[in-house]
């Protein structure tokens, strides 16, 4: 079965073979991930595995996502769960589409017939039954956390370098989308989604739109924010609790992953968090939008490209055991990974200062001793990633700073042109 499974898996898709040198930004079936119905299908089958092994504490620690069905297929099932809850609100959304596209709230059965199913010998002669658009269908999370009065939630980062052993790393920073219209649970404004999805596509529709801040909030502000209204204790439980959720989703899917080699993945996350600063898992990205509407957001976005190409590490000129590179920090490989000091009050370094390039730097350093100190590691690791006729040491740690100045050099530019807009507004 095994050599079988192996084989149809070159037949479907080893049509193209890759230089030991060439990335992909993807996995093959990210998707097991990335899609709204999938990802609640394997939260949930982790669960009852570990449920089935007795590790109740375990289990409940993937309680992590509003209560989810997939319609039209668990209508049934949904419809029992709808009548335990009176009055509560429900939102839908479309299993494949972003941006908000297709969301709607709704409190009636009434109001989706479109997916509701008909058992078939019930179905007229002669007439199938019709099959709507898959979509998710989840409890609203009715007490949000709300900052001015309005909601957000939060867009993070995690860089999955492989799923053999698990390799992931979290960004530092991060940011807050917020709603431009004061939040309300009047029956009248269902239909806003402006007010419900904080999308930032969403939010550009909407009159009261501020480009000067683009509706978001950097994660360090939002962290020190927190932290003089709740206590540091508070916030350490919600930091920490944020980057297992990270963990507990890519565990989820680590067994039905494709893991290649050549292929990496940058996902970004959706974190809604509620007024008992318990953070719910909303959605993962596949392909996170890094356009940026202003100059902070360029300058986190770039920032963190440019060290998600230093970790990914074509020349090979790092060990793979740095516990932190520019703004990622290693949280898992093979198992939880844990670089804080002794004496540090928080357990997570999400929305700590970012110091990237102060870190890049020394990382710099540690890389040209390493070179001196042993030039024969630096040969082999030059030869294996580059032209013939590249040994040196010395000729890798010449590449490396000229990759990085190419890059940095485009960011300013793009900086640069991006001021004018920004000043204007």
């Amino acid at each position: 079965y095994e050599l079988t499974r192996k084989e149809w898996i070159h037949d479907e898709f080893d049509h193209i073979h890759l230089q030991p040198h060439q990335r992909v930004n993807h996995f093959r079936n990210h998707y097991e991930l990335t899609r709204k119905d999938l990802l609640v299908k394997n939260m949930k089958r982790a669960k009852r595995q570990l449920e089935k092994e007795s590790r109740t504490d375990e289990a409940q620690s993937y309680n992590v996502y509003p209560t989810t069905y997939v319609l039209p297929m668990e209508y049934s099932m949904f419809v029992e769960e709808f009548k335990k809850h009176h009055n509560a609100l429900w939102i839908m959304k479309p299993v494949g589409k972003s941006q908000g596209k297709g969301i709607f709230l709704f409190d009636k059965l009434s109001q989706i017939n479109d997916w509701k199913t008909v058992p078939s010998f019930r179905q007229p002669e002669g007439q199938t039954q019709q099959t709507a658009e898959a979509y998710v269908v989840q409890k609203y999370v009715e007490n949000p956390l709300l900052i001015g009065g309005k909601k957000f939630d939060l867009r993070l980062y995690a860089l999955v370098t492989s799923y053999s052993p698990l390799t992931v790393y979290f960004y530092r920073s991060g940011f807050a989308r917020f709603s431009h219209t004061h939040f309300s649970f009047d029956n009248e404004n269902l239909t806003d989604i402006g007010m419900h999805l904080t999308n930032v596509a969403v939010q550009k529709q909407s009159e009261k739109y501020d480009e000067k801040s683009g509706g978001k909030w950097d994660v360090r502000r939002m962290k020190m924010y927190l932290m003089s209204k709740y206590g540091e204790d508070k916030v350490n439980q919600l930091t920490t609790a944020i980057e297992n959720i990270i963990i507990k989703s890519l565990l989820s899917v680590q067994k039905s992953m494709i893991n290649d080699k050549h292929c990496f993945e940058l996902y970004g996350y959706d974190i809604l968090i509620d007024s008992n600063l318990k953070p719910w898992l909303l959605e993962v990205n596949a392909s996170p939008s890094l356009t940026a509407n202003t100059k902070d957001d360029y300058d986190l976005k770039c920032g963190m490209l440019d060290d998600v190409l230093t970790i990914v590490d074509v020349e090979k000129y790092l060990t793979g055991n740095e516990l932190q590179v520019g703004g990622f920090d290693l949280i898992y490989k093979g198992g939880p990974v844990s670089n804080h000091p002794q004496n540090a009050i928080f357990r997570s370094y999400l929305g700590s200062m970012n110091d990237r390039q102060q870190q890049l730097k020394k990382l710099a350093k540690l890389l040209a001793m390493r070179a001196q100190a042993s030039p024969e590691a630096a040969t082999t690791a030059t030869t294996s990633s580059s032209a013939p006729g590249s040994s040196s040491g010395a000729t890798s740690q010449r590449r490396v700073a000229a990759r990085r100045a190419v890059r940095e050099d485009s960011r300013d530019a793009a900086s640069n042109a991006a001021q004018p807009a920004a000043s204007k507004t």
